[in-house]
């Protein structure tokens, strides 16, 4: 919900060497800006030109690293669907304050369909989530709330088709 590049409609004008880059830096972030430009076949410069270039036009947001969760102790992946009839704006910044608030909400999503939101959710175990979800359901005021256990992870990418 605080993500606004999804009202900014507008694309970012790429060649094909930019985009040569950003499938670089979304497999790996950590080369050099020399081994990227003999990658893209640029000068030094110019390939540190249009990486600086991407993040100030926000086409790269941030760079991070990607953590396995289950060797942080994070083993279980769950995912809330929501539906809500409530949409008004007090109702909308109290729900958003609410997942902001707790780090195991990875991910939240505003839906069209029949569900409203989706959160994903990752936790040590099923306790944690159970503690979690309580927190989460005497926060706000939902319609009608379903959980669901991922019990594998078929696909999950970082990278974005370019």
């Amino acid at each position: 919900m605080t993500d606004s590049s999804n009202s900014d409609r507008t694309a970012v004008k790429l060649d094909k060497i930019d985009r040569k880059i950003l499938m670089q830096i979304q497999q790996d972030a950590t080369w050099s800006m020399e081994r990227m430009a003999k990658h893209v076949g640029v000068s030094k410069t110019a390939a540190w030109n249009r990486v600086q270039r991407l993040h100030e036009t926000g086409v790269i947001k941030r760079q991070v690293g990607v953590i396995e969760p289950a060797h942080i102790g994070l083993f279980e992946t769950f995912f809330i669907a929501i539906k809500t009839n409530k949409h008004q704006q007090g109702w909308l910044q109290q729900f958003n304050e609410v997942i902001q608030k707790y780090p195991q909400i990875v991910e939240a999503h505003r839906l069209a369909g029949d569900i409203d939101y989706l959160i994903k959710v990752q936790v040590p175990s099923t306790r944690d989530f159970d503690e979690l979800y309580k927190k989460i359901v005497a926060q706000v005021d939902l319609y009608s709330v379903t959980s669901s256990l991922s019990m594998e992870v078929m696909k999950h990418e970082t990278a974005l088709p370019i």
